[in-house]
């Protein structure tokens, strides 16, 4: 890649990184802070940005390495995420239906939440940052093979899920 711009190229993938940061270590804070340390990360290594074929996939994989790391240091994994993440409810709807969507995300959101952490990362890169499955392969150095299988599985125990659920009641 030539003429990489750390304002035009790497700044722009903040929103990017915290959000795969967040999907890893489901903490606020912690994802800033590895938002930091990546940049920090990729900026120190500004002399070899001719040589990386994509910033953005190196970007990527330094920001998932490190929440990977910090989430391995972290004893509780299973907190949830904060809600401000998700969409409000429908403002024309009735408040009845409004508290129905908010606690249907809510339980979607717990259930991503529950995924194995290979599972959660593909379903982010894919599902909510649109990344192909060559990229996402890429960043988290796994075959495309494998990310198809990762996010067949997590899409498939989400609808299962969430099936028994509505299906049989709280």
């Amino acid at each position: 890649m030539k003429n990489v711009s750390f304002r035009h190229d790497v700044l722009p993938l903040k929103d990017m990184l915290y959000r795969l940061a967040l999907r890893i270590t489901l903490k606020h804070e912690e994802a800033e802070d590895i938002v930091q340390d990546t940049l920090i990360k990729v900026w120190s290594k500004r002399d070899d940005w001719e040589t990386i074929a994509s910033i953005e996939a190196y970007s990527l994989s330094i920001c998932r390495n490190l929440a990977l790391d910090r989430l391995r240091k972290r004893e509780n994994q299973h907190e949830s995420l904060d809600t401000r993440l998700f969409d409000t409810p429908d403002q024309g709807s009735t408040p009845y239906e409004q508290m129905l969507q908010k606690d249907r995300l809510q339980l979607v959101k717990q259930m991503v939440d529950n995924l194995p952490e290979k599972q959660r990362s593909c379903m982010q890169l894919r599902d909510f940052e649109g990344k192909t499955y060559k990229e996402i392969a890429q960043i988290l150095s796994i075959s495309e093979d494998q990310v198809k299988v990762n996010i067949f599985r997590a899409r498939q125990a989400i609808k299962q899920k969430y099936q028994q659920i509505e299906g049989y009641g709280l």
